[in-house]
């Protein structure tokens, strides 16, 4: 007889809560190998396959294309065992096909194998039902679900409503483990100050849903109203301000990533910004003489990677981050450089590890593989996280300057504008010369004005004579 497991979306890692649907790679009915693929998501990392650890027949799946879902949300279910006919599941009785969780599965029919950047993982026990304390507390109807995402039916009594729907109302306290599933619930209560111990669920066995915790929060702020309202002298409603005009596109996914991590940038990290003009006409000169020498080419950026390394060996505060909480600055003892790729899902900051420790050929094929990667988004949490440093060439989009922000909790970073020729004072005499801009943002908690300057003088005097990095040989 077949055991319908219900497969959950996994912990991805990095601190990741929710991820989008993008494609499902199965159907209902279709036939499943262990860790086989069954759904490509998107998170504010990179986009990913993510496999299943049972084999069998879909029966159901959870959430349509474009469906943002939490961390420990039901993806899809699968009947492992038995025939495994789609018929047999759907007509048999609940008692005949009972849902099973992974705590039922046997080993044949479950991988439990580790994955990159995140894991299935083994059989864990299961949820311990939480018992109402008074199942004669009004709930609030639970509508059906879709018949395209329906889970096997399974035998419950509905309690009869009555009038008011007010049971999500904060109630007395209950002992006992809170009823809540969603990391989001959890996220929304705390924000609003909600204790979900006061909160009686909706759920199918008290358990707390979004709509509940919006309903007390809801009741909170209609007691506050009529409290303020209390005085004599009414004070004047005004009317909310209309909706503004126009094409809403909700910040979620990597979008919202990004503009989060900018937004604690500019919050948390006193920045400041130095500039300087470079004349690098003798580094591309020196670039030209190597590939022609033979050998795999090596890219500008691979150049200014080596510039960058060599700079914070000798200026070590800028490849810091200051821990807060401690009140202390962490130098770091490795360079790990991200650098800014534009690709079609957004900006994203790929990270070349152990970049000191690199030649300009090993940085050039990383700094290819890692941009290749980006663009297909394929990149794994891995290679977009423990960067101590990023460099940022915005010249390719033909622009001078700029004032970069700091990739947070990062302590600096280098932009380089785009090098075009420009009248340059060369041996005393006015020449046309290939000149660069380059600028610096530093957190100004890890050093001051004279640290950073330095250090963008050092970088200015590598890129006007490469031969400066012989000294570091």
């Amino acid at each position: 007889m077949a055991q319908v497991l219900e497969f959950k979306l996994p912990d991805l890692g990095e601190g990741l809560t929710e991820a989008e649907i993008v494609r499902w790679l199965v159907a209902v009915g279709d036939v499943v190998a262990i860790d086989q693929p069954v759904v490509e998501v998107e998170t504010a990392k990179a986009m990913v396959e993510v496999p299943c650890p049972y084999g069998g027949v879909v029966t159901a799946r959870y959430g349509e294309e474009g469906t943002e879902l939490p961390v420990g949300a039901p993806l899809l279910t699968v009947a492992v065992g038995g025939t495994g006919a789609p018929e047999e599941l759907t007509e048999a009785a609940p008692e005949a096909a009972p849902k099973a969780t992974a705590a039922d599965a046997v080993s044949s029919e479950y991988s439990g194998n580790v994955l990159v950047g995140y894991g299935t993982a083994g059989p864990v026990a299961r949820r311990r039902r939480v018992q109402r304390e008074n199942p004669a507390v009004a709930q609030a109807p639970v509508a059906a679900p879709a018949p395209a995402v329906a889970r096997t039916p399974v035998a419950v009594k509905a309690p009869e409503p009555v009038a008011a729907p007010v049971a999500a109302v904060p109630v007395a306290g209950h002992d006992g483990p809170v009823p809540v599933i969603s990391p989001l619930v959890r996220k929304l209560a705390r924000d609003r100050g909600i204790d979900l111990r006061e909160v009686r669920g909706s759920g199918p066995e008290g358990l707390i849903l979004r709509a509940d915790v919006e309903l007390a929060l809801a009741a909170l702020e209609q007691s506050a109203v009529a409290a303020a309202a209390a005085p004599a002298v009414a004070a004047p409603v005004v009317a909310p301000a209309p909706a503004v005009a126009g094409e809403r596109i909700p910040l979620r996914g990597l979008r919202g990533a990004v503009a989060d991590k900018l937004s604690r940038s500019r919050t948390e990290i006193p920045d400041a910004t130095c500039w300087v003009d470079a004349d690098a006409t003798e580094l591309m000169a020196a670039r030209r003489a190597m590939n022609e020498a033979g050998g795999p080419k090596i890219s500008l950026l691979a150049l200014l990677a080596r510039i960058c390394a060599h700079a914070l060996a000798r200026f070590p505060e800028l490849n810091s981050t200051v821990d807060t909480a401690a009140r202390e600055i962490v130098r770091l003892p490795a360079v790990h450089l991200g650098f800014a790729a534009q690709t079609p899902r957004g900006l994203v900051v790929p990270v070349v590890k152990d970049a000191g420790t690199r030649t300009a050929e090993s940085l050039t094929e990383e700094f290819a593989r890692l941009t290749e990667s980006a663009r297909q988004g394929t990149l794994t949490p891995a290679d977009l996280t423990g960067g101590t440093f990023t460099l940022n060439n915005y010249g390719v989009f033909g622009v001078d300057g700029s004032t970069p922000i700091v990739n947070h909790p990062e302590a600096a970073m280098l932009g380089v504008g785009r090098i075009i020729p420009k009248p340059w004072v060369h041996q005393g005499e006015l020449a046309v010369r290939q000149v660069v801009q380059l600028s610096l943002t530093f957190d100004h908690r890890v050093c001051d004005g004279g640290t950073a300057g330095g250090f963008l003088r050092y970088v200015a005097d590598c890129v006007e004579q490469p031969a400066v990095l012989l000294r570091t040989l």
